[in-house]
């Protein structure tokens, strides 16, 4: 039995799997399942609750899925609750494929300082079809409004593209530099070990809250949002790379006293060759195992940075600036219909992260594929 047929049957690595890939194909196409910009705020929509999807009209006919025109009333000052003004006189069905916002499916541009213009690496797939919407007046916002009033669920499909692919940035910036290093470390040994090693000791002192909070804080202004936290992955990345390099550094100790190694050596390869072609790829197994246990820290820092605002800024969502409003006491008592899907999204990805990071793990174990 191969290592793929014990992945396939381990129930948990395969539920973190497909959790994985329907999170990453949402957000993929977030212009197409979202229903609404997730930018533009809806009149008279601050705040909403979750919209209630009505299946029979007021007269008691059975008319399929609709909602009707909400907007918010007076607030009441003793309780803080707002009325809701529903306008049953309108009903908007619920539909498939419905026409909304125009948008460039799959765009795909690389972002620059502001003074630079933009580029544009794919145009993207001109389109104003939606998954899902309404075909009248009314709007359906599957999990409420926040306080400017733009769709949450819109929203949060569009700040997953942040919190999911933030962490494939930081493990690809890190983890072929921990490589490489550790390789050189253990390969070569002697004073290059030595000085190699001390100064992964001397990075890996660094508390990683503090410094992330500490960058965030002193980048430039002008930076966008984007831009910003990129800049955060790219210098976190290149300092975290210790800790791989240690471990990379003790496997490729044992690795190059093995026969295939010394023969290429006696064959006249160089150093980097037999390390990146002989030596590395040994280490294969242990690399994807940290790779998908490493992308969690990568969205959890994410969130925080956001979170106290060092991040992602308003208006560009995040499932972090998202849960800043649980700073609001307010907005977590009386709508909490605003913080519990980003903290649950966080939660579900960082757990199917680490549950396909348990199923690699045993499905890769040397010993399991002996039996």
């Amino acid at each position: 039995m191969n290592w793929w047929q014990r992945l396939k049957k381990n129930p948990l690595a395969r539920f973190g799997a497909i959790l994985l890939l329907v999170f990453y194909v949402a957000v993929i196409a977030a212009d197409f399942v979202a229903p609404y910009d997730p930018y533009i705020p809806q009149a008279s929509g601050s705040l909403l609750p979750p919209t209630r999807i009505y299946w029979f009209s007021t007269s008691g006919q059975f008319i399929g899925p609709h909602v009707y025109p909400t907007t918010q009333g007076d607030t009441n000052l003793e309780t803080g609750d707002r009325e809701l003004i529903v306008d049953k006189t309108k009903p908007s069905p619920l539909r498939l494929f419905v026409q909304g916002p125009e948008y460039h499916l799959l765009r795909l541009s690389l972002p620059l300082p502001p003074s630079w213009d933009e580029v544009t690496i794919f145009a993207g797939i001109p389109l104003n079809w939606h998954l899902f919407g309404t075909t009248g007046e009314a709007k359906i916002n599957l999990l409420g409004t926040d306080d400017q009033g733009r769709d949450q669920f819109s929203r949060l499909l569009h700040g997953g593209r942040i919190s999911l692919f933030i962490g494939i940035v930081g493990v690809a910036l890190t983890f072929p530099l921990g490589m490489i290093i550790g390789g050189i470390s253990g390969y070569f040994g002697g004073w290059i070990d030595a000085v190699i090693m001390r100064l992964a000791e001397v990075l890996m002192t660094f508390p990683s809250i503090y410094l992330l909070v500490t960058l965030g804080a002193v980048l430039p202004p002008g930076l966008s949002s984007t831009q910003r936290f990129l800049l955060i992955v790219c210098i976190t990345s290149f300092i975290s790379w210790a800790g791989l390099a240690r471990v990379i550094r003790g496997q490729v100790l044992s690795i190059k006293e093995r026969e295939f190694v010394q023969a290429a050596r006696a064959m006249g390869a160089k150093p980097f060759y037999i390390i990146t072609r002989h030596v590395l790829p040994q280490t294969a197994t242990y690399i994807i195992i940290s790779a998908t246990l490493a992308v969690p820290s990568f969205i959890g820092a994410e969130a925080v940075l956001s979170l106290i605002g060092l991040g992602i800024q308003q208006p560009d969502p995040s499932w972090g600036n998202m849960l800043s409003l649980a700073t609001n006491a307010s907005i977590l008592v009386l709508q909490p219909w605003l913080i519990w899907p980003p903290a649950l999204v966080i939660v579900l990805t960082v757990l199917a992260f680490n549950l396909l990071g348990d199923g690699l793990r045993d499905a890769l174990d040397p010993r399991s594929l002996e039996r």
